[in-house]
Formats: structure tokens, sequence, C-alpha cells
């Protein structure tokens, strides 16, 4: 078996249904199999993937284990040369691991590759390519110094800035949300160590790769939909989250530093003074218009009742430009794309080329009754289920 994509998911059920569609069309032509494991959910979504996924191997933790031991169980079970660790909250695109089978098979001395991630507003996540988190590279991330100075090497090593987001090449630290490699290499590096704190999982693989001379690529040619969530507000505690999976990467693999340990706690209170003045992220207004994109007109007068009669159909037949859109010029505008009649692939590719901030997006997967995406990486999505 050529792959296997290995997807832990805890209490996000309709992203998770999403995730698995856009999956099963990535594996069609390939020998793959999927392999999902559920910590513990409080949702249906395990109901959800027997009804919905019968086929699918499905494994049901009966407590939450966390992410680097779900993730150890679903590989221990996998049969693929390759392992995908891939998140729920995920879109892939139906050519996705082909253009990333085809890239490591060229490989010598293959390591981890992490491809390009976008949120669901459209914009790149930096996190897609990453330095090691030294005391230094990380003192630059929490101040913001690689914003101040991206073009300097000295100050932008946390977010691989050697690299353009648009440029394959070698990195060493990759995301946890998708990590492609041979599932011999995930097992002769034990997994992900499942003494780990949050944050600090995904570095501690990549890194232990590179200790093996293994080198970690991150690979452009592909992109992938990656819904965010509240996990990356930036306040007070995902400080404490970053102080303790450094603390953690520190403790193992280098000294303690003193020096991290002072600018940590200088930056938390840094934090916490900002917030006070921030407040809560703001999501975007509500929309004025929306655009329902397919080919099915039957589907509008269903559309129209969910979202209060505002919304246009736009027929795919004769629209060819997604760019030409007439209606979206200076509009807070919803484009909710019908997957029925457009692939995930195109999907992805409208909201990475027409985000904007008057524009949100939605995905209307084909044989569901539900609309999803994410208007902000701050806030967990939204699902508007179509009566």
């Amino acid at each position: 078996m050529q792959l296997s994509v290995i997807i832990l998911n805890y209490n996000v059920r309709y992203f998770l249904e999403q995730c698995v569609l856009s999956v099963q069309e990535a594996i069609l032509d390939l020998d793959a199999e999927i392999i999902v494991i559920d910590n513990n959910s409080s949702d249906d979504s395990c109901l959800m993937m027997k009804t919905r996924f019968p086929e699918i191997k499905l494994i049901e933790n009966k407590e939450n284990f966390g992410f680097p031991k779900g993730n150890n169980i679903g590989v221990e079970q996998a049969h693929g040369r390759y392992v995908c660790i891939l998140n729920p909250d995920t879109v892939v695109a139906e050519d996705t691991f082909k253009k990333i089978l085809g890239f490591a098979e060229e490989k010598q001395n293959l390591g981890i590759i992490g491809c390009k991630l976008i949120d669901g507003t459209g914009s790149f996540l930096p996190e897609s390519k990453r330095g090691i988190p030294t005391p230094w590279v990380a003192f630059t991330k929490i101040f913001g110094l690689y914003k101040i100075f991206p073009d300097s090497k000295l100050f932008n090593q946390y977010y691989a800035q050697h690299l353009k987001e648009n440029q394959t090449g070698k990195v060493e630290i990759l995301v946890g949300a998708f990590m492609f490699m041979e599932r011999e290499l995930y097992l002769d590096l034990n997994g992900f160590d499942e003494d780990c704190f949050m944050y600090a999982d995904d570095i501690d693989l990549s890194y232990r790769a590179l200790l093996k001379k293994k080198d970690n690529y991150y690979f452009h040619e592909t992109t992938v939909l990656h819904y965010k969530g509240e996990s990356t507000v930036k306040d007070e505690l995902y400080m404490k989250r970053f102080q303790d999976a450094m603390n953690f990467f520190y403790q193992k693999h280098f000294k303690k530093s003193f020096f991290f340990s002072l600018f940590i706690r200088l930056g938390t209170w840094f934090f916490s003074f900002v917030k006070m003045f921030q407040g809560k992220p703001r999501l975007k207004p509500v929309p004025e218009t929306f655009i329902f994109y397919s080919e099915n007109e039957i589907l509008v007068e269903k559309m129209a009742s969910n979202f209060k009669n505002k919304v246009s159909f736009l027929d795919l037949k004769k629209e060819k430009l997604v760019n030409s859109f007439p209606i979206l010029k200076g509009r807070r505008t919803e484009i909710i794309l019908d997957n029925q009649y457009v692939s995930f692939k195109k999907c992805i590719n409208i909201i990475e080329t027409l985000k904007d901030k008057n524009i949100t997006f939605k995905i209307f997967p084909k044989r569901t009754s539900f609309v999803i995406g994410s208007d902000s990486r701050n806030d967990r999505g939204q699902i508007v289920k179509i009566d």
C-alpha cells in the first residue's frame, strides 16, 4: 500500500466529515487508506463516521489521549509505505497526495514533507515552514522582530523566511496539521513524544528527523486549507502553552536557558498588557450579499431561505472567470462554493485567489446538508445547516 492518511479527531464532527470527503477524492487513484482516530469526542463524530463512511477504519479511544498518543495509535495500525498526519479541520486538493508522492519518490534521505497551508480567509499560514526555535529564534517570534526585519537572516528564522511561500526547499520544522513521511521513519523515531506539551510535538518530531540526518522539506506546489480555530488566539493562555512547549523542547534537546526563561516572562507580561487594550478579536462584519457558486438552480431557493433571501446565483457554465464577479467590488460578500460542481482544489484556489477583507468563504460539501468555513483564524469556524 502506498499511503495511509491518519486523521485524529476530537469534537469537530462537521470539519471531520468535510476533511474525509476531500481525502477520499484525493486517494481515488492511489493504493491508500484512511484511518480516523477519535479521542473520545462528546459530539456525534463516531456516529457520523459509521453512518457516512462505514468502509473507513475508525478507532474509538475511550479517553482523550492527546495529539501525540492518538496519532501513534493510528500509525501503529497503518499499512502504507508513507503516512500523512492530517488535522480534521483541513481540506486537501484532489491532487495533493499524488503531487507529494511524486516529490517524495525523487528524494534521497527523505525526512518529513509539509505543504503550503492557508486559513479559511485565504491567508497563508507562516507556520507551514519554520526554523528550530532556539532561545534567540523564539525571542524574535514572541516580540515580532521577524515582521519588522523580514529580510534579515538574524531575525527571520522562526518562519523560515529564507524560503518564500511559493518556493519549495529544505526547512527544519514542519507543522503537525500536515506531516508526510515514510512510515518506517515515523516508527524509527518512535512517533510523537507522548510526554510533549501542546505546540511542541511537531517541533520535536521534526527536530528528531534532523538528528537522524534526514532532510525535511516545505513543498509549495499543493495548497491545503486549514481552519485554525481558537488555538491561535495570542493571549496569556497561548503564552503559557508556548512557554511550556519551549521549556519541554529545551530540556529534552538543549540546556535549560535562563535567557529564554527571562524573556518569556517579559513576553507574557507584554501580551497581557496589549490584550487589555485589544479586547476580543473581531469577526468580519455580516455579509451584505451571499453568492452561491454552482450549476444547481434548484438549490437557490433552499439557500435563499437559509440566508434570508440574500443569495445570488452564479451559473458556472456562464461565469468562467471568478475574478470578474462585479458584485465583489467594495461589498461585504460571502461566497458559497458548491462542491458538487466545484472541486476541492478549485474551492481552495478561489479562496486563496479572492482573499479580501470584504469577502468570506464557505464550502457546501457534496452529499451533505451544511455549509462550513471560517471568517477568522481566531474562531472555531461557522457551520450552517441547510434545511
